[in-house]
């Protein structure tokens, strides 16, 4: 008898499928995990920031150094990036590839002027003598809006990456999954952000 490795019909096409979801669903879920190690992160840095928030040691309390219409201007900053990357997601879902550089192009822009504004806080406040080994208040805010902003960064970092990858390669599934992470990671430092803000900057100069 003559033997085959013919499959039964409707067999090959189930196996097809499976093995072309398991990708995506994989990486978005070990993302996914990522993204939970990086909220226990910042759990504990606004944790030790409120211990030591209000250690001043005989220095500059948060209404003496924060400028907060310039907070302000910088928290709409990272905003805006956010609403610009969902509208590169919708873009990317429609197959439209020039609109999603170009969308892509403005969060990135968004994104480098939150972390110019940024830096230039950080620069003014070392200026006048606040640095991070002035109080405990000080080493706990540089350490968790530094972070946030190390993480602004990479995000876009990552985005340029990206953006290149989609130049090179079109909209094809592996860039899609790729920024569906990055919405994601972009998304969840925005949300992060928001704490910073109510928490770090809206607090300690209401109170």
């Amino acid at each position: 008898m003559m033997h085959t490795d013919t499959a039964p019909p409707g067999t090959e096409p189930i196996f097809h499928l499976e093995e072309e979801h398991h990708p995506e669903t994989s990486t978005l879920l070990g993302f996914w995990i990522y993204l939970m190690s990086d909220c226990l992160i910042f759990a504990v840095l606004f944790a030790t920031y409120g211990v030591l928030g209000r250690n001043y040691a005989a220095g500059p309390s948060p209404k003496d150094l924060f400028d907060l219409p310039l907070v302000a201007l910088n928290t709409a900053m990272l905003l805006f990036s956010s609403i610009t990357y969902g509208f590169a997601m919708i873009a990317m879902d429609k197959g439209r590839q020039a609109a999603t550089q170009v969308w892509l192009a403005i969060t990135g822009l968004f994104g480098a002027a939150f972390l110019g504004i940024e830096l230039y806080e950080f620069s003014h406040l070392i200026h006048e003598g606040a640095g991070p080994q002035r109080s405990a208040f000080l080493s706990s805010f540089f350490t968790l809006v530094g972070t946030h902003g190390l993480h602004v960064t990479l995000g876009l970092v990552w985005l340029i990456v990206l953006m290149v990858q989609v130049t090179q390669r079109g909209l094809i599934p592996e860039n899609q999954r790729r920024l569906m992470c990055l919405s994601m990671f972009w998304h969840f430092l925005d949300v992060v952000w928001i704490g910073v803000f109510t928490f770090v900057y809206l607090m300690g100069v209401l109170q």
